[in-house]
C-alpha cells in the first residue's frame, strides 16, 4: 500500500497550457503557490499544521462569540471534574477524556473561551491525522483536498463545540485507523505494537469505539491481501499490546462491578422495533445532514474551474482509466471500513431495539471525504484545491465576523427563553458565597443531577467535587462517606421530575441540611433571559479535623476561579 507518487499530474491540458490574462496574474501566482505547497514533500506537513492551527485559532473566537451569552455545556463541566483527580474510569466512561481535561486545565485559566479552544484543539489534532490517513491512500493534492473538506463538515466547528468523549474520539479514532493502514502495509512488530497502542487509546475513550475495532478486523479478513497480513506478527504483536495496555482498565471495569456496560444497556434499551425504527430514521437524516456540507461544497470546488467563467459541468471532473494518484489497496480499506461503520450500527440497532443516540455519528464518518476524494476516476484540478480551501476561508472569516450578530439573532428568535441561557454560573457563585460566610470552609463537595451539579464543579471558585445521586454508577471522586465528613451543597432545578426523590435521598443522607429556594436570571443583551427556580439543600460538614481524600487548599475569593 504505497503512497501514491505526488508528482503524477492530474491536470488537463487546459490547466497545463492555459496563461491567465495580467489582470488575473496575482490569481493565479496565489493558487500556484497553495498548490505547490500542498504536493511539496517538505511544505505539504508544514501547511497541514499550519492550516489546523489557524482553523483552532479562528474557530476558538467565533465559539467564544457564539457562546457568550451562555454557560458550557454540562459534558465539558463533567469532563473537567474528572480531571481533578486521575482514576482508571468515571463511572459510565472510560478515563481518558478526563485525564486530557485535567492535564489541559493544569495548563489553562478555567474559563469558558479555554474549553472552547480544548474542543478546536482536539478536532484540529484529528483534521491532521486524517490527512496522514489520507496520504496513505492518495497523492497529497488529494489529502489536502480532504483536509479541507474535513474542516468543513460542521462536527470539526461549529458542530464540535463541546469536549466530551464523543468529540475525543475525533482524535483517537483517525490514529487508530492510521495505525491499522501502517501496520497492514507494513506488517512489522512496531507497526503492530503501533496498532495496538492506539487501540487502547480508542477503547479508553468510549465503548462505542468497538465499532470500529470491529470493522477494522472485518476490513482485513475481507482484503485479499489478508494471508499476508495475518502471517506476519503485526496482527498478533497489536493482539498482545491492547491486552498489556487494557488489562488495568479491565481490573478496574470488574472491581465496580462492569456498571458502565450494564448502565449502556439499561439506559439504551427500547421496548419495540418501532421505536428503534424511529430512532435509526432519525440518526441517518441527521448525520445525512452533516456530512452532506462538506460534500456539497466539495462539489462546487470541483465544478467551479474558473470562477470568471462560470460553472463548469461536474461531469468534467471523471473520466476514466488507470490514476497514480490513488492506492487501489488503500481506498478499497478505507471504503470497507466506512460501509461497515456506517450500515453497522444500524442493523445492530434494528435487530437489538437499542436507541441509537445521533452523536454516535460524530465519530464514524470521518473517512466519507477520503473515500469520495479516493475514487480513481475523480480528477482532481489545481484550480480544485485552491477553490475548497477559498470557500473553506469565506465561510470561516464570515462567520466569525457576523458571529455577534448571529448570537443577536438567536437570542431575538428565542426570546431569551432558551435553557442554554440560564444563569447556572451565577448560582455557583451565589453558592460558594453562601457556604463560606456560612462555615468559613472550602465547599468540598456538590450533589445533585447531572445538568445542574456539574456545572458547580466548573463554575464556582472551589470546584467542589460532583456526587450524582440515584445512579447506579458513581464517578469515583467522591462517597458518601465523604459527604457526611465534609457536608455538601444538593442543588437541582423546581422543574426536575426526580425533585422528590433527591429531597428524600437528602433526607436519609443529611435530615439536619438547610433547605433554600433560590431564583437566577441573566440579562442578555438588556434582556432578562430565563428564570430558574433551584431547590438547594445545605449539608453542615463535620466539626473534626478532616480525614478525606480531598486535597487541602487554600479558599478562593467567589468573584473569580483560583488561579492555575
Amino acid at each position: 500500500m504505497t503512497p501514491p507518487n505526488t508528482t503524477s499530474p492530474e491536470t488537463s491540458s487546459e490547466d497545463a497550457t492555459a496563461r491567465p490574462p495580467k489582470s488575473r496574474l496575482k490569481f493565479a501566482r496565489l493558487r500556484a503557490a497553495l498548490v505547490a505547497s500542498a504536493v511539496g514533500a517538505r511544505s505539504a506537513p508544514f501547511l497541514v499544521i499550519l492550516f489546523a492551527l489557524v482553523h483552532c485559532v479562528l474557530w476558538t473566537g467565533i465559539l467564544v462569540n457564539l457562546k457568550a451569552s451562555q454557560d458550557i455545556h454540562m459534558d465539558v463541566a463533567e469532563a473537567y471534574g474528572w480531571g481533578q483527580k486521575f482514576l482508571m474510569g468515571y463511572g459510565k466512561h472510560p478515563p481518558l477524556a478526563g485525564w486530557i481535561a485535567g492535564v489541559w486545565f493544569q495548563l489553562f485559566p478555567v474559563r469558558d473561551w479555554s474549553t472552547y479552544a480544548l474542543a478546536m484543539a482536539t478536532v484540529s489534532i484529528g483534521l491532521v491525522l486524517c490527512w496522514h490517513i489520507a496520504r496513505c491512500v492518495v497523492d497529497r493534492r488529494r489529502a489536502f483536498f480532504v483536509l479541507v473538506m474535513l474542516a468543513l463538515y460542521p462536527l470539526f466547528n461549529f458542530k464540535g463545540f463541546k469536549f466530551n468523549p464523543d468529540l475525543l474520539q475525533l482524535v483517537t479514532l483517525p490514529l487508530l485507523v492510521l495505525a491499522y493502514l501502517k501496520a497492514f502495509k507494513k506488517r512489522s512488530l512496531i507497526s503492530g505494537i503501533g496498532l495496538g497502542l492506539a487501540a487502547v487509546a480508542a477503547v479508553m475513550t468510549k465503548y462505542w469505539v468497538l465499532t470500529m475495532i470491529g470493522a477494522i478486523g472485518l476490513a482485513a479478513l475481507i482484503d485479499p491481501h489478508r494471508m499476508k497480513f495475518l502471517r506476519s506478527t503485526a496482527p498478533w504483536a497489536a493482539f498482545a499490546t491492547f491486552v498489556a495496555g487494557i488489562t488495568p482498565h479491565l481490573m478496574w471495569l470488574a472491581g465496580v462491578g462492569f456498571v458502565p456496560l450494564f448502565y449502556a444497556g439499561e439506559t439504551y434499551a427500547l421496548g419495540s422495533r418501532a421505536a428503534a425504527l424511529h430512532r435509526v430514521i432519525a440518526y441517518v437524516e441527521h448525520n445525512a445532514v452533516l456530512i452532506a456540507v462538506p460534500l456539497v461544497l466539495a462539489a462546487l470546488a470541483l465544478a467551479v474551474v474558473r470562477p470568471w467563467r462560470g460553472l463548469r459541468f461536474i461531469t468534467g471532473s471523471w473520466r476514466g482509466g488507470p490514476n497514480p494518484a490513488v492506492s487501489r489497496v488503500g481506498a478499497r480499506q478505507v471504503w470497507i471500513i466506512q460501509s461497515i461503520v456506517a450500515i453497522g450500527p444500524l442493523i445492530g440497532a434494528l435487530g437489538l431495539s437499542v436507541f441509537i443516540k445521533t452523536d454516535w455519528g460524530i465519530s464514524l464518518f470521518f473517512l466519507v471525504p477520503l473515500a469520495v476524494v479516493a475514487i480513481p476516476q475523480l480528477r482532481l484540478r489545481g484550480a480544485a484545491l485552491f477553490n475548497i480551501t477559498a470557500i473553506w476561508l469565506v465561510v470561516t472569516v464570515v462567520t466569525l465576523l457576523t458571529s455577534p450578530l448571529i448570537l443577536s439573532g438567536e437570542i431575538a428568535a428565542n426570546d431569551n427563553k432558551l435553557a442554554a441561557y440560564s444563569a447556572r454560573s451565577e448560582l455557583a457563585r451565589t453558592l460558594t458565597n453562601h457556604w463560606h460566610k456560612r462555615f468559613g470552609t472550602r465547599w468540598e463537595i456538590v450533589a445533585g443531577p447531572m445538568n445542574a451539579s456539574q456545572h458547580m464543579v466548573f463554575y464556582s471558585p472551589d470546584h467542589p467535587r460532583a456526587f450524582m445521586p440515584l445512579q447506579p454508577w458513581g464517578s469515583g471522586l467522591t462517597s458518601i462517606d465523604d459527604l457526611k465528613h465534609y457536608g455538601f451543597i444538593a442543588v437541582w432545578e423546581e422543574s426536575d421530575p426526580l425533585g422528590a426523590d433527591f429531597t428524600k435521598w437528602v433526607k436519609e443522607i443529611a435530615p439536619d441540611a438547610q433547605f433554600l429556594v433560590m431564583t437566577t436570571r441573566r440579562y442578555i443583551h438588556n434582556q432578562p433571559g430565563p428564570a430558574i427556580t433551584w431547590h438547594v439543600h445545605v449539608a453542615p460538614p463535620q466539626t473534626n479535623q478532616p480525614a478525606g481524600e480531598a486535597p487541602p487548599q487554600k479558599t478562593q475569593p467567589s468573584g473569580e476561579a483560583p488561579p492555575k
